[in-house]
């Protein structure tokens, strides 16, 4: 009886025992063995693991230069996998709390790619396209001689694009469904706004249009001075005095001279 008791004690002490080491919580590892981890995950395009490790760099307090260096990966792994949004959001953070760090000219312009990204259609919410000219002038502002800033100069320059682009597709709206002056109003707010853009065109020739169906010849007859004087070649192009070259796959087409009713 004696023994049958101390082999039941000795078995549930061995239980306790191995229950006790399953429930141990895994070592924890350094800040820097977690950046290592989530480097070779990035390297792998295993991005949402890249975070988790970046984000334990954060979690361990340790090393603030590193955490820094974590954050502004866990903003990149979210780029490069395509979560715009999240990593705008990150960029965001990172340039909030380390405005003096040397990463932080990067971080801004990759906020206003963030933003450029998200940019979808003509007809559609243009908050991504403002956000991206907001973030990608700031940029051009306080950083001109970036290595960077070519290539912030050329997407500012396709976001203006479409947002003019816009703008006539509004005013062209207006002007199909005979709301005149709302269709003067925004398109002569459209070239006050961006001057010297190719777009242009189609607005003055929009503007032209309704002006003529509101009755207003005078302002018409001068806008249609201006269009011939400005953009002489979709003029002739429109008249069918010359072939029209074809759009690139980039390119977004120019919507100019056809049927203001249709």
């Amino acid at each position: 009886m004696h023994s049958r008791t101390l082999r039941f004690l000795g078995l549930c002490s061995l239980l306790t025992l191995l229950g006790a080491c399953a429930s141990a919580p895994a070592p924890v590892k350094s800040a820097e063995t977690y950046f290592k981890e989530g480097e070779a995950a990035y390297a792998s395009k295993h991005y949402e693991d890249a975070i988790a490790q970046f984000k334990k760099v954060k979690e361990s307090y340790s090393n603030l230069e590193l955490s820094a260096q974590a954050e502004l990966k866990i903003a990149d792994a979210h780029f490069d996998n395509g979560a715009f949004i999240e990593a705008a959001a990150a960029y965001e953070d990172f340039r909030k709390l380390h405005p003096t760090n040397e990463k932080a000219p990067y971080a801004l312009y990759r906020l206003g790619l963030a933003n450029y990204n998200q940019i979808t259609g003509i007809d559609t919410d243009q908050t991504a396209v403002k956000n991206a000219v907001h973030y990608l002038e700031m940029f051009l502002a306080q950083y001109p001689g970036s290595e960077y800033a070519a290539d912030a100069k050329a997407k500012l320059a396709d976001c203006r694009d479409k947002q003019l682009a816009y703008e006539n597709y509004v005013g062209h709206f207006y002007l199909r469904t005979k709301k005149y002056p709302s269709a003067i109003k925004r398109l002569n707010e459209a070239l006050q706004r961006f001057p010297g853009q190719p777009r242009l065109a189609d607005t003055l020739f929009y503007l032209e249009q309704a002006y003529r169906k509101s009755g207003d010849t005078a302002h018409a007859e001068e806008v249609q001075k201006r269009l011939d004087a400005e953009y002489p070649v979709q003029v002739r192009r429109a008249r069918g005095e010359e072939s029209r070259p074809s759009v690139g796959k980039d390119e977004l087409p120019m919507i100019i001279f056809k049927d203001a009713d249709k």
